[in-house]
């Protein structure tokens, strides 16, 4: 397992070790020692989910202000812009956000801490989408930062995005709840 870091230090980009042949390809999507080496983090992930989306799908950007869930996410069909937005005020890069692509062809996960809005977009036909969760959903904590807050500015490269009533009416950064 290869660790990348990005300009916010605690968010991180995995890629694992494929072992590939004719046949195809086995890889070790997530191994507790080697995150734990790599990281210095001991977390305990608590749920797995799996999404299906279409091209121009926005999700997010989600959090939960209370049980914060940290995210370990993937792709394992198609390709997603996956964005994270530090939402932690006492952080030095409080309102700022990094992307990666995540694709079925570079196997790469983000990990996404407690503290920070999530979100992603289809850039392929459909994706499937897995995120392991450190903590369980809670409906009534969650909360949504808009996607295109123009303090936050992400760059999703999708001008008509297909939204959920939920997400059509996140919150600005300036109004959000955030974390300490």
């Amino acid at each position: 397992m290869n660790l990348i870091t990005t300009p916010i230090p605690d968010l991180l980009i995995f890629e694992p070790q494929i072992f590939g042949d004719a046949r195809g390809f086995f890889l070790e999507s997530f191994n507790q020692k080697t995150f734990q080496s790599l990281t210095g983090l001991d977390v305990l992930f608590v749920q797995d989910n799996h999404s299906r989306s279409s091209k121009n799908v926005l999700r997010g950007l989600h959090y939960q202000i209370q049980h914060p869930q940290g995210k370990l996410v993937r792709v394992v069909s198609g390709s997603v812009f996956d964005v994270a937005v530090d939402l932690r005020k006492s952080s030095p890069t409080f309102g700022k956000w990094h992307g990666v692509e995540l694709n079925a062809e570079n196997h790469r996960q983000f990990w996404v801490p407690a503290g920070f809005a999530h979100g992603f977009v289809v850039l392929s036909e459909t994706a499937d989408f897995l995120y392991k969760t450190t903590d369980y959903y809670a409906p009534q904590f969650e909360r949504c930062l808009r996607w295109n807050d123009k303090d936050v500015g992400v760059e999703w490269n999708v001008s008509e995005p297909i939204l959920s009533a939920k997400d059509e009416h996140g919150l600005s950064l300036h109004d959000a709840e955030v974390f300490a």
